[in-house]
């Protein structure tokens, strides 16, 4: 497959050769609760703008201006998750639970579960998890188990948690912020599919455990050797240091929450704040402020990639909104969906983004592209901003668990050593569970008038 950039660069070039050949047109916009949102049925033709040669590599320059405030959240973000990660207060903690339940094999399946969904839905674990694997191949070597449980509990635990996201600033910070919602408002709700979507995981990934423990000939791919049990090793000291450490990350996290709520902070205000997260985590764990400096900056370094995903696809926007046609685009949109019930046009939402996300495997760049769309297409079809959100996030975060186009689970397959075709197999009944749940949950959300609270 082509890489993500390739894929968005040619994304680019087709919405500029549309700026050629689509009628340019404009809603009129009101400002409702401080948030700007599209007048139904006001769409008009305008004078076209289509886009030269230079305007294409001007847009490049101004989505990353643009974007400047989500891109650094990225970078910070990763800059601090990467001082915690390095402190081995996280490997500490997860090697310490795990000494502790030995013998109680379902134990440790379900508590190693938890830790790793909480990670990916505060965004602290996603494509870090992948060197997380190698633990989860101790884990179901120790246990007498098969390799697809190792990523199971892992990579599966840790996107299980990332399809709902209620504290994620890569996801739905960044998705919330574009739409003009309140940062994490919604959480009550999210934390509802949180407990429903990892709970249905891990009671999947339980049975197939006690069916393989049971019946070893039951496994998909044959249990794992326990005779390179001396090549690896579970100890690692979990100090009162380290335990200080995470403690301090989650009441930070936590007053974050209360400081959006209380005080209106935004995505700038997170941004800082991962800055203090990371150097306060340096310092407790006793690291020499040069070293806090370096680790910051090559965790930030990590996420380039990622984070500047989010400008190559605000280019794509720039092109149409200059242009006048993505008003069009969402007009076109409206059109079928205005004579489905809301509760249709959200599902619709939905599977568009899962289908997105074949092309544009990642989180913050596909919430580019997507909810500029999503956003006045809500307003026009009687679903709440909130339930377009989260449509987006369920149809981003579903189909990372199972297409090859995803960088990070064909990494954590590789480091297990499970092809694609049998985690496939192992996944889908999951796949089309977690599905029914978020059915469920849209269906609520419109039903109930699911809004920024």
């Amino acid at each position: 497959m082509p890489d993500t950039y390739v894929m968005l660069f040619l994304v680019l070039l087709v919405a500029v050769v549309a700026t050629y050949v689509t009628p340019a047109g404009m809603f009129e916009r009101e400002v409702v609760d401080g948030v700007e949102r599209v007048v139904p049925n006001t769409y008009s033709s305008v004078e076209s703008n289509p886009a030269g040669i230079m305007d294409i590599f001007l847009a490049l320059q101004s989505g990353m201006v643009q974007s400047g405030s989500l891109i650094f959240l990225v970078l910070f973000a990763g800059g601090a998750f990467e001082v915690i990660e390095r402190t081995g207060a996280i490997r500490g903690g997860m090697l310490s639970v795990i000494n502790k339940t030995k013998g109680k094999e379902l134990l440790l399946i379900v508590i190693v579960s938890i830790l790793f969904s909480l990670g990916g839905a505060v965004g602290a674990v996603a494509n870090s998890v992948i060197p997380f694997v190698a633990i989860g191949m101790i884990i179901a070597r120790a246990l007498r188990l098969d390799a697809l449980i190792a990523v199971a509990i892992t990579f599966g635990a840790t996107f299980a948690g990332f399809n709902v996201g209620f504290l994620n600033p890569y996801t739905v910070g960044v998705a919330q912020s574009i739409a003009g919602l309140p940062l994490f408002s919604g959480m009550g709700f999210r934390i509802i599919a949180f407990i429903a979507i990892v709970g249905v995981t891990i009671i999947y990934t339980c049975r197939y455990a006690k069916k393989v423990m049971a019946d070893p000939s039951k496994s998909l791919i044959g249990i794992l050797d326990d005779a390179e049990d001396s090549k690896e090793s579970l100890d690692s000291a979990f100090t009162l240091r380290h335990k200080i450490l995470l403690s301090f990350v989650g009441l930070a996290l936590l007053f974050f929450v209360y400081a959006t709520v209380q005080f209106k902070w935004g995505i700038d205000h997170m941004a800082a704040f991962f800055i203090v997260i990371g150097l306060v985590s340096g310092v407790i764990a006793g690291m020499h402020y040069n070293k806090i400096a370096v680790v910051f900056l090559e965790g930030c370094q990590k996420l380039v990639y990622g984070a500047l995903i989010i400008g190559v696809a605000r280019a794509v926007l720039i092109v149409m909104e200059d242009a006048r046609i993505l008003d069009t685009f969402v007009n076109a949109l409206a059109v079928p969906l205005e004579s489905l019930s809301p509760v249709f046009a959200a599902l619709g939402m939905f599977v568009a983004n899962g289908v997105l996300n074949f092309l544009v495997p990642s989180g913050s760049g596909q919430a580019m592209i997507a909810m500029p769309i999503l956003s006045p297409l809500a307003d026009m079809i009687g679903v709440t901003r909130q339930v377009a959100v989260q449509a987006f996030q369920f149809g981003d975060g579903f189909t990372n668990s199972i297409f090859p186009t995803s960088g990070t689970l064909m990494a954590s397959l590789a480091v297990a050593g499970v092809s694609w075709v049998k985690w496939a197999k192992w996944m889908l009944p999951l796949l089309v569970m977690w599905c029914i749940i978020s059915v469920a949950m849209l269906v609520t959300g419109v039903l109930i008038g699911w809004g920024p609270f």
